[in-house]
């Protein structure tokens, strides 16, 4: 299976990589040479042969049970504010122009 240049740039877009027209076609090329290079791999009979290595193997669950529990009251939670108003941290604006 080969690349066409449309899906270089749609495979482009769906990561995000900036990919200019004149260089469609290069990698385009890149690609296809990749995917050639990796079809000895295709050939190989692995019918039955176990896998030496899985990246998620042996993995245990090492996070607590999602328990919930009370938390502060609001008046707590504001107590330590720089500023608020009506129950609200009040922040400065961080765009010019900005008001409360």
């Amino acid at each position: 299976m080969y690349l066409s240049e449309k899906d270089v740039r749609d495979i482009a877009a769906y990561t995000r990589i900036g990919l200019p027209d004149e260089e469609v076609a290069a990698v385009t090329v890149d690609l296809n040479n990749i995917i050639e290079g990796l079809k000895p791999i295709t050939e190989f009979d692995l019918q039955g042969v176990e896998p030496t290595f899985h990246p998620l193997a042996g993995l245990v669950n090492v996070m607590r049970d999602d328990v919930a529990k009370p938390g502060l009251s609001q008046e707590e939670a504001l107590a330590n504010a720089a500023a608020h108003k009506n129950g609200q941290f009040l922040i400065p604006p961080i765009l010019a122009g900005g008001g409360e």
